[in-house]
This record gives C-alpha cells, structure tokens and sequence, in this order.
C-alpha cells in the first residue's frame, strides 16, 4: 500500500512538473516576442495585456483627483523631455488632457527622439491638479517658446501616470 502512494505522488509530481515547464516556456516565447519588436526600458513586461488608448481614456474619465489604478496601455508618444528624456507626454483620443508620463524612481529615461513612437506603459495611472510652476518648467523641457511659457497662468486637471516600465516599437 505504502509503495502504491509513493508511486502515485512521485507520478503526480512528474505531470505537475511538465505543466509547469510548458506554462514558463510559453511565459518566456511571449516575452522573446516583445524583446523582439519593443525595445524595454525599467522593468520587464509582456505588454499583452495593455489596454488601447480608448479604453485608457474610458479609465482616466472614471478617476477623481487623487485616484489611482494599476494598468498597462498602449499609445503614441506625442513629446518627450528634451533635456532628459525623463517625462513624455502620451497620446489620448477624442481629448486635449494627454497623460504626463513620470517615470518611477527616476529611475530610468527613454529616448528624447521617440515622438510618434507606438509606446506601452505599465504602471500607475491617476489624476491630478498640476501647478502653473510645473506646467512652465515642462513646457520649457518641451522646448515652447517664452511667450507660450508666460500664457499659462491657472493650475490644470490632468491626467498623470507614473511608470515602471516602458516598451517602444522598434
């Protein structure tokens, strides 16, 4: 009898041990496939499961200031920090409040030549009130001219997101 279960636990460890393998070989084909196509920067992602820029901004209209979501998108890079590249600003459909990318930590920049690149965040998203003081030093990063630095003048409602990892079509 003690020989039939220790036959029948070492037989189900063998099956549960190839279906282990098999599920980390498919984890690692997807990831392959996104290192080929996406150079990563910060932390490593698949990207697969990022929501479309539509769905991003169905989130962002859900969100009060101070809210937060976990959340991987998909988008166009629309500017980045000239001086750095440690901000970029993204693309949203159908809206002019285009979502501040940060990146965590600081800890990691992208390209400062990537404008109309195909980029997937992941990380946190939120809205919040950025300040006149903030809005002109990204400006100046952004490279806009002094007279339209000096036209902003009242905090915004924005949309935020805090990155912890990037991935950009190569």
């Amino acid at each position: 009898m003690r020989i039939t279960l220790v036959i029948a636990a070492i037989a189900l460890s063998l099956v549960s041990c190839k279906k282990a393998e098999k599920s980390m070989n498919n984890d690692l084909a997807e990831v392959q496939e996104v290192q080929e196509s996406y150079e990563g920067f910060g932390k490593k992602f698949s990207g697969d499961a990022a929501l479309n820029a539509s769905e991003m901004l169905e989130k962002y209209r859900a969100l009060e200031t101070g809210d937060t979501i976990n959340v991987s998108f998909s988008t166009r890079v629309m500017s980045v920090c000239k001086e750095k590249g440690c901000w970029m600003v993204l693309d949203l459909p159908e809206t002019d409040q285009d979502p501040m990318v940060k990146f965590k930590d600081y800890g990691f920049f992208v390209p400062k030549e990537i404008e109309g690149k195909e980029a997937v965040v992941n990380g946190k998203a939120f809205a919040e009130v950025t300040s006149v003081e903030d809005q002109k030093h990204y400006a100046k990063d952004a490279g806009k001219s002094e007279e339209e630095i000096a036209a902003i003048t009242e905090p915004e409602q924005s949309f935020g997101f805090l990155a912890d990892g990037v991935l950009l079509k190569k």
